[in-house]
């Protein structure tokens, strides 16, 4: 008797381990649906930039032996022209992070990816052309100034974001399939970005002979606009190229002692990055 009813039960206990494993299995494929996908890429960027007014101001009345002269000063450049530098010849001979390089870091909140949020990182290098001729106007020391004045790093000043205008902005994204392989493992889609966040700049300033380059900090904002394609490859691989169109207002740029800057500009950015992607 005891014999005959092992059999049912050894059964019963193996139909119950398998339906408790095909159920725990459901219920990881629903859980994995119903999360979405993180995502990290690396990549580079060329950039454009507007002209801008740039106005220096200490009221320290510091002395500044090299000059002679209390540093007092309260006057702005007018039209400055500004440049990039890419570094892509310096890249092969140091490290990754010397040619202006972004990254971002990205979740895509449902199993369609198609919205998502997304902290964006432009390292752009804005380096103020040297040898222009541009308007200044204002007080340097106890003269007033109010005239055409050749911008020289030698006798007067030298300007630059080399260290980064650093944009960091938190991304609003929306992806949109436009083509997808028979075998769905290749798929191409437009990207579209809106975000809002600090310029975190390191800025290099010689000023009436005086050179430094000081410390990361945060100057301002930055808001802009990204859009463009981005072709994804069995799932866990993508490249992505972008136009990126931002207004930066830095309103409390570090220069010598306890001097400051203010300027503001329109910059234009072509990116190419390469990531990957870890659905949940």
């Amino acid at each position: 008797m005891k014999s005959h009813l092992r059999v049912p039960a050894v059964a019963v206990l193996l139909l119950l381990l398998v339906s408790s494993s095909f159920a725990q299995e459901i219920v990881t494929k629903k859980t994995k649906r119903a999360k979405g996908t993180f995502y990290g890429s690396w990549g580079y960027n060329r950039d454009w930039f507007s002209k801008s007014d740039i106005h220096f101001r200490n009221n320290s009345g510091e002395y500044n032996p090299v000059t002679g002269n209390y540093d007092y000063y309260d006057f702005t450049i007018y039209n400055a022209k500004a440049t990039d530098r890419d570094g892509f010849k310096a890249m092969l001979h140091t490290d990754l992070t010397i040619p202006q390089y972004v990254y971002r870091l990205g979740y895509y909140f449902n199993n369609k990816k198609d919205l998502g949020i997304e902290i964006n990182f432009d390292h752009a290098k804005y380096i103020m052309s040297d040898w222009q001729t541009l308007h200044v106007k204002g007080y340097i020391s106890d003269q007033y100034i109010d005239k055409d004045t050749m911008i020289s790093p030698e006798t007067f000043m030298h300007f630059e974001h080399s260290d980064g205008a650093n944009f960091m902005m938190l991304n609003i994204m929306k992806r949109q399939r436009l083509l997808t392989s028979k075998n769905n493992k290749h798929w191409l889609s437009a990207v579209v970005k809106f975000g809002f966040g600090p310029v975190i700049p390191r800025t290099q300033v010689t000023l009436f002979g005086q050179d430094l380059n000081n410390r990361f900090h945060i100057a301002g904002y930055v808001t802009g606009m990204e859009a463009g394609l981005r072709y994804d490859a069995f799932k866990h691989i993508y490249l992505e190229y972008t136009a990126k169109g931002v207004f930066a207002d830095y309103r409390n740029v570090l220069v010598l002692g306890s001097g400051k800057a203010h300027h503001h500009f329109w910059a234009f950015e072509n990116i190419l990055t390469l990531g990957f992607q870890f659905p949940l």
